[in-house]
């Protein structure tokens, strides 16, 4: 069983309310292989919502309280998106998920690239890195996994 991002299968669920289907998603989903999940909308967040990005560092140390998510318009969401990584890493468990196919340069499911500071840099996503520590392995839909 995989875990996919929802907005990888159509669920309109992007902060600008968008989706951004994927061919392999939408046929694991298909198949019955595959439950799809937003982090940030199981952390509270409402869609649409301000763009966001981390400053001072990428999920890893979000995770490690050495850095946060900041919206747009100014707002600290950290809080949100450990609680919908949360979220998602306990409904990895209860079905057993041993991989996560991912949305690449999001702040909670990016897997290679993030927004760090305006700039889009090497970085993973809060969400990404908690199932990564617990043994999860998250590929972006762009290809390559977290390393």
């Amino acid at each position: 069983m995989y875990l996919v991002s929802a907005c990888l299968v159509g669920v309109r669920c992007r902060y600008d309310g968008e989706s951004r289907e994927d061919p392999e998603a939408v046929e694991l989903l298909a198949r019955g292989e595959a439950i799809p999940v937003c982090p940030e909308q199981l952390g509270g967040l409402p869609t649409p919502r301000p763009r966001a990005e981390f400053v001072g560092g990428d999920g890893e140390a979000v995770l490690e309280g050495m850095a946060r998510v900041v919206s747009e318009d100014g707002r600290d969401v950290t809080y949100a998106f450990l609680r919908g990584a949360e979220e998602v890493l306990r409904i990895a468990l209860l079905v057993g998920v041993r991989e996560a196919i991912f949305k690449d340069k999001s702040p909670s499911c990016g897997v290679r690239t993030i927004w760090l500071e305006g700039k889009k840099v090497p970085g993973i996503g809060v969400t990404s890195a908690l199932l990564r520590r617990s043994g999860i392995v998250v590929r972006s839909t762009e290809g390559g996994t977290d390393g």
